[in-house]
């Protein structure tokens, strides 16, 4: 049964980078189809391969799952056998808890520090919301980390939590985010993983622009 995951450009479309990191990590074989984004052809082919007519989408055979989060999840069940995950209980309900914060928060992060590779870091110029998101998000993985026993990622070893939260981490360093110890060493650790570096030499290639994100 063939497995393809639709995706987005590698520099912009955070929710992309999502399911592709966790796959490529755990070495879960795939056909990447890359729409570009904002595009006439994007909005021509996007109808047949998404049913939310938005990216990422996962084929595997007769079967289509959309949204990032349920990618991750069913890739969790289907090739994972539940590694994606935490193995304890109270620690699996942490990382659900902050996977899906991730997921339906955050929205002045997303909206004034979009995702974009090649963005160099500069002075500040995010709003109150935008920086009460950041303080959030390092007061979490702070928490999170301290609880870690051997590894560097949210719960030592890399999961779905540290792939929801990945795009953060292109984010955090691209705008030059001052960032704690802690959360430093989080930042780079993820740019680290080989499957990151692969994506993020991708994106760096791309030569296409989505202009809302290069503001």
């Amino acid at each position: 049964m063939s497995t393809t995951l639709v995706i987005g450009n590698k520099n912009y479309s955070s929710w992309s980078l999502r399911p592709w990191l966790l796959l490529r990590h755990f070495g879960v074989p795939f056909t990447e189809v890359l729409l570009p984004l904002d595009t006439p052809e994007f909005h021509e082919r996007v109808g047949a391969l998404s049913p939310s007519r938005r990216v990422p989408a996962l084929h595997d055979g007769d079967l289509v799952v959309w949204d990032s989060l349920a990618i991750c999840e069913y890739a969790n069940e289907r090739w994972l056998a539940g590694r994606g995950w935490p193995a304890a209980l109270e620690q699996r309900a942490l990382a659900r808890s902050a996977a899906a914060e991730m997921h339906s928060g955050f929205a002045a992060l997303r909206g004034q520090l979009p995702m974009n590779l090649r963005r160099q870091p500069r002075e500040p110029h995010w709003d109150g919301a935008a920086e009460s998101d950041i303080r959030r998000v390092q007061e979490l993985w702070g928490r999170l980390r301290s609880g870690a026993q051997d590894g560097d990622f949210l719960f030592g070893g890399f999961g779905i939590v540290d792939a929801m939260f990945a795009p953060v981490c292109v984010r955090f360093r691209g705008y030059g985010v001052r960032l704690d110890p802690v959360c430093s060493a989080y930042v780079e650790a993820i740019h680290a993983l080989p499957a990151m570096r692969e994506w993020a030499a991708a994106g760096l290639a791309e030569t296409a622009r989505v202009d809302a994100d290069e503001a």
